[in-house]
């Protein structure tokens, strides 16, 4: 009796080390700061912003064309839903950019060039609704990341509430119209 006492034993207690041991892997792989946000306004890719609800798309010409999709929290989307303007406090809007490019295969199916896709990303841009905290750019704090990384550039932030703050004030400095 006293061997099965001492296998019993034996197993509960590398039970216990490895229950001990999986925490202490879990403790060492949970990150331990802040993810490093976009210079003047802090702001930081929000976790699962890919998987946020449609708002728009967007095709830019010119020197760097691009084709954009916008994307809002739960927030965002029950403001754009609504009507509600200014946008409320906890407001999150994310705008993933990526190259315009011709589609070679597309265009091959159709017999012409006519087929345009998103390319490469280019970059992500995220906007805040916090009225106190961003009081003097209208609410509103940026952030411009390119592979997961804020652009350290403030005169590319700030470059951000140049551009909204041209847009007429009824339309809370957002560019983006909600598509039905």
């Amino acid at each position: 009796m006293t061997w099965k006492f001492n296998i019993l034993f034996v197993t509960a207690c590398m039970i216990a080390v490895l229950i001990g041991i999986s925490f202490y892997a879990h403790a060492d792989s949970t990150p331990g700061a802040e993810p490093e946000g976009s210079p003047v306004f802090g702001v930081t890719l929000p976790p699962g912003y890919r998987n946020w609800q449609f708002v728009s798309i967007a095709h830019e010409e010119g020197e760097k064309p691009d084709i954009r999709v916008i994307l809002g929290n739960d927030i965002a989307m029950k403001a754009y839903r609504e009507g509600t303007l200014p946008f409320p406090d906890g407001t999150i809007i994310a705008r993933l950019a990526y190259k315009y490019e011709s589609s070679p295969q597309n265009n091959a199916v159709f017999g012409r060039d006519q087929s345009f896709v998103a390319g490469e990303p280019t970059n992500v841009q995220i906007e805040v609704k916090d009225s106190k905290r961003y009081a003097s750019t209208g609410g509103w704090g940026y952030g411009q990341f390119e592979n997961g990384k804020p652009n350290p550039s403030e005169k590319i932030v700030n470059g951000c509430f140049a551009c909204h703050t041209k847009l007429p004030p009824a339309t809370d400095l957002i560019f983006t119209k909600y598509s039905q």
